[in-house]
């Protein structure tokens, strides 16, 4: 009874967003030409290895936590976190836990969960970064240096610290000791109050022991996985024109886009992303209906094709998981931070 007023849900949801987008998708598919084949299935299979590469670096950074998962696990659960991201109202709050929930199943303690999640959040972060200050180098413009070495600055330092206290959780301690003390003072609380809670807690992420290699890898998947996604973008420009354009004005009109859809709250970014993408391309030296053209069916495949496919997935996993997760005691430290969400989200 609750998946079917789950499904019902959802497919009202979707007919809403429908509803609500459907005079822009309207006036946007009416400058789409009959594209390429040829091009198309190439921006298909590039999207597809694209999400593909998210997952695996994900499994890279469960690796280095001692969990091998099978890539293809990754990969699912990489599909149905990105569509619950893109399509639900508040979607990344629903695909972080999701992400938590698979994780757990994965057999990861609440601590490397927590930490793989964010982790992930930071190389990502940090390779569209990167795969901006490549396009505008060639692009021939002067990329942000200092923002760009004040991120991977502060990229290296999160990753050394949390090496340093999965090395020595006890060098933490002082300092936590200290904020509980002024939180359970607050509290009326005593002073020790939840301090061999967070101690466990701690001590969990003596698992994860990030690695050179995995590392490496890790990082590698998240600038495979935007930079993939970018020549989507362009094969979608190249199955509607044969107007040369730039691969650097390309990335550059990909990365502005993908920047524009962090500060909305429309689910996928709908109307926000594909203008910033046609404005780009445009600025980029692109006709507006080819831009138009491009950008629609980039969309057709990144959001459409791929949340199809999410949502298969997250109906398959969930049928999958309908069996509650057994956690041990010895590695259920979630009252550190509240009650756990017993296995699933992204």
């Amino acid at each position: 009874m609750r998946a079917r007023v789950a499904v019902a849900g959802l497919i009202a949801l979707f007919a809403v967003e429908l509803v609500l987008g459907w005079p822009a998708l309207a006036s946007a598919v009416s400058h789409l030409r009959a594209p390429r084949p040829g091009w198309l299935a190439a921006a298909v299979v590039a999207e597809v290895i694209a999400m593909a590469a998210y997952g695996r670096m994900q499994q890279f950074l469960l690796r280095s936590a001692g969990l091998r998962v099978p890539a293809y696990r990754n990969v699912a659960v990489a599909y149905a976190a990105h569509s619950l991201n893109e399509t639900l109202p508040g979607g990344p709050a629903f695909s972080t836990r999701f992400n938590y929930q698979q994780m757990r199943r994965f057999g990861a303690t609440p601590a490397v969960a927590a930490w793989c999640i964010a982790l992930s959040g930071i190389l990502s972060t940090a390779a569209l970064a990167l795969v901006t200050a490549f396009g505008a180098l060639t692009s021939r413009q002067d990329p942000q240096w200092y923002g760009l070495a004040g991120l991977i600055a502060a990229v290296g330092l999160v990753v050394l610290g949390v090496r340093l206290v999965t090395r020595r959780p006890d060098l933490v301690h002082p300092p936590v000791r200290w904020l509980l003390a002024g939180l359970n003072r607050c509290r009326r609380r005593p002073a020790a109050d939840g301090f061999d809670r967070v101690r466990g807690f701690l001590e969990q992420l003596g698992a994860a022991r990030l690695t050179a290699g995995h590392g490496a890898a890790a990082a590698a998947f998240a600038i495979l996985n935007w930079a993939l996604d970018a020549v989507c973008l362009w094969m979608c420009l190249r199955a509607v024109t044969d107007q040369p354009t730039g691969a650097g004005q390309v990335l550059l009109a990909f990365c502005a886009g993908m920047a524009a859809g962090t500060i909305t709250i429309v689910p996928g970014g709908l109307g926000i992303i594909d203008s910033a993408l046609i404005l780009g391309l445009v600025g980029g030296g692109v006709d507006t209906p080819t831009a138009i053209a491009a950008v629609v069916l980039y969309r057709i495949v990144s959001f459409g094709f791929i949340i199809g496919a999410g949502w298969i997935t997250w109906f398959l996993i969930r049928r999958r998981c309908s069996v509650p997760a057994m956690v041990t005691p010895e590695s259920d430290t979630s009252g550190a931070f509240g009650h756990a969400v017993s296995p699933y989200d992204r």
